[in-house]
């Protein structure tokens, strides 16, 4: 390329050469930078640092999470949205993955690229982050199951037992949760699920054991072909299901917490400026930002009165500060 922009040169000042005679040939050197990929594109005349972004698919999501990355990253970073394919060009800098199918083609496309993987579960993404500490990190998705579980608590005030169902390779999303839950005077039952038949024979074994059903990211138990027979079974049994996402509220869950999507773009951003000071990504964590839905029409018909949502929240956070409890409201 050097050769062919210094015999251009020289042809400019032997020869006038026409703009008409030009144009083709700075067509095809605009053709040859952009062929060479977005890191060789995106170094021509720009000193500010590049972030890459690789979507979820979902393009709605995409679009507002980047929205919400390019408002926080300001005008110190470009961040540019690239295929799957282009994750091989990108050197060092870092990528943000959105879901955890982004995060699983990228490390296949690129396995030596420094990622922050937003919007992943925690038990998908600690496992690559403790392997490569420092270059793999992220935000996780969602809310603690401890915040989870003390959502339960706040909105049942008496309530002491909880339920949990899980099948055998997903039992482990629960061990630090059970561990946890007797400081803050509570406890937690697993019931196994080994088969799809005995869903529903479980779950009422659970039913009748747990004040309230809290349930995990666990797509086994919890997906869209289960999730219906699981509500009516629940409430039926005028027991109340918390979790396992804000989404499944609207599907008809009494309440979950969440991390609300500026908060993760927020931290993101604070995760991205010690990466461009240091080399490497704070480990993964939680956003603090913590919210409640709840879902009136649900609690309406089950009789229990609810409190707003954000005073939900705080009575979570009090009762973290105070396990004892004497901080409920």
């Amino acid at each position: 390329m050097t050769v062919k922009l210094l015999s251009i040169m020289y042809l400019r000042e032997s020869a006038p050469i026409s703009a008409a005679m030009m144009a083709p040939v700075w067509a095809v050197l605009v053709l040859i930078l952009l062929a060479a990929g977005p890191r060789s594109a995106l170094a021509q005349d720009n000193e500010r640092s590049t972030v890459y972004l690789v979507g979820s698919g979902n393009v709605a999501l995409d679009q507002h999470m980047q929205s919400l990355l390019e408002k926080r990253l300001g005008a110190q970073r470009d961040l540019l949205l690239i295929s799957d394919q282009q994750a091989a060009l990108t050197g060092d800098a870092p990528i943000i993955t959105l879901g955890s199918g982004a995060f699983s083609r990228i490390r296949q496309t690129n396995r030596g690229a420094p990622v922050l993987a937003l919007l992943t579960e925690q038990h998908f993404l600690e496992g690559f982050a403790s392997r490569s500490p420092g270059r793999i990190s992220g935000i996780y998705h969602g809310a603690p199951l401890l915040k989870q579980a003390l959502t339960g608590k706040a909105i049942l005030p008496q309530a002491t037992r909880i339920a949990l169902i899980a099948t055998t390779n997903s039992a482990k999303l629960y061990d630090r949760l059970i561990d946890q839950l007797p400081a803050y005077n509570l406890e937690a039952r697993l019931f196994i699920v080994d088969d799809n038949k005995q869903l529903i024979p479980t779950l009422i074994r659970a039913l009748s054991y747990g004040d309230f059903l809290l349930a995990a990211p666990d797509n086994d138990i919890y997906n869209p072909r289960t999730i219906k027979h699981i509500l009516l079974t629940a409430y039926r049994r005028n027991r109340i299901v918390i979790g396992p996402s804000r989404a499944y509220v609207k599907a008809g869950v009494l309440a979950s917490g969440y991390s609300p999507l500026p908060a993760i773009a927020e931290m993101a951003g604070t995760y991205l400026e010690v990466f461009s000071e240091t080399g490497h990504f704070p480990e993964p964590d939680y956003v603090p930002d913590f919210r409640v839905e709840v879902n009136q029409q649900v609690a309406r018909s089950l009789n229990i009165p609810l409190a707003p949502p954000e005073q939900i929240a705080r009575t979570v956070e009090a009762r973290l500060n105070d396990p004892g409890g004497a901080n409920d409201e």
